[in-house]
C-alpha cells in the first residue's frame, strides 16, 4: 500500500496521506503500480465523460476540452512539462551534454510549447472524432496504457545521468516490476476488447522506437523522457482507438461493450 500511494501522490496531484519521510528507494518501488495509478485516473476520466454526457451530451467542442484538460488538471502537468523539456533537448541539435543541459533547464523553450500546442490540438481533434461509446473506452484505457508504456520505458533503457531522481526509478524498475505493471494493464484493458489490447501492443512498441531514439541522442533516458513516453503514448492510444472505430469490420469483434 505504501508504495502504491507514492507512486499516486508522485504522478498526480490525489494527495490521501502525508508521507514526509521517503526515500528514493521508496520512489523506486512504486514503479510497479504506474499503471494502477492509470486505473485510478482512467476511473476518474470515464466518470467525467459519463457525468458529461448524462449533463450535455459528448458532441460539443467545449465538452472535448475539458476531457483534454483533465488529464493536466489531475496530474499538475507533470508529463507535460517532461514533454516539453525532451522536445526542446532532442530537437536542439546540439551535442549530448548541451541536449541534457538544456532538458534540465527550467524554461521551456519555443519547440516545445508550439510541440505541446499541437499535441493538444491532436488529442481534441481525436477526441471530436471518436464515436461516444468508443470515446468512452479511450478515456479509461489511456492512462493506464501510457503508465505501462513509461514503466516499460524506465525499466529497459539505461538512466542518461549520473544521478537524479529518474536514477532511482531506473534501478528500481527490474522485470518482476514490469511483470505486475504488465499483468495490471492487460486486467483493465483486455476486457474492452481487441482494439484495446492492440493499442497497448502498439503503444508499447512506440514507447521502444522513441527510447531507442532518444538513447541514441542522450545515451539513455531521462525523467523528461519518461514523461515524453507517456504523454505521447496516451496520444497514441487514441490514435489507434480512431484507426480502430473507423476500419470497414464489425466493431462488435474491435470492442466488446459495443
Amino acid at each position: 500500500m505504501r508504495s502504491f500511494l507514492t507512486a499516486l501522490q508522485f504522478l498526480t496531484r490525489i494527495h490521501i496521506v502525508s508521507q514526509k519521510d521517503l526515500t528514493m528507494a521508496d520512489f523506486g518501488r512504486s514503479t510497479k503500480f504506474f499503471p494502477l495509478v492509470g486505473a485510478v485516473l482512467g476511473a476518474i476520466y470515464l466518470l467525467a465523460a459519463l457525468l458529461l454526457y448524462v449533463l450535455f451530451g459528448l458532441q460539443g467542442y467545449t465538452i472535448k476540452a475539458v476531457l483534454v484538460l483533465l488529464p493536466i488538471l489531475l496530474t499538475g502537468g507533470l508529463h507535460c512539462d517532461g514533454f516539453m523539456d525532451t522536445v526542446d533537448g532532442l530537437f536542439s541539435g546540439r551535442s549530448r551534454e548541451r541536449m541534457l543541459d538544456i532538458m534540465k533547464d527550467s524554461r521551456t523553450g519555443s519547440f516545445g510549447v508550439v510541440a505541446f500546442g499541437a499535441m493538444l490540438l491532436l488529442n481534441w481533434s481525436l477526441l471530436m472524432d471518436l464515436p461516444v461509446p468508443v470515446l468512452l473506452i479511450a478515456v479509461f484505457v489511456m492512462p493506464i496504457i501510457g503508465r505501462m508504456a513509461m514503466l516499460f520505458a524506465v525499466a529497459y533503457f539505461p538512466y542518461a545521468r549520473p544521478e537524479g531522481m529518474g536514477r532511482a526509478f531506473a534501478e528500481m524498475a527490474d522485470r518482476k516490476a514490469v511483470l505486475i505493471g504488465l499483468v495490471t494493464a492487460l486486467l483493465f484493458t483486455a476486457p474492452w476488447g481487441l482494439a484495446a489490447l492492440a493499442a497497448l501492443l502498439l503503444s508499447l512498441l512506440w514507447a521502444y522506437v522513441l527510447g531507442r531514439w532518444a538513447e541514441k541522442k542522450l545515451g539513455g533516458l531521462t525523467g523528461d523522457v519518461y514523461g515524453a513516453v507517456e504523454l505521447t503514448t496516451e496520444t497514441a492510444v487514441l490514435a489507434a482507438f480512431y484507426l480502430f472505430a473507423f476500419l470497414p469490420f464489425d466493431r462488435s469483434a474491435l470492442f466488446l461493450w459495443m
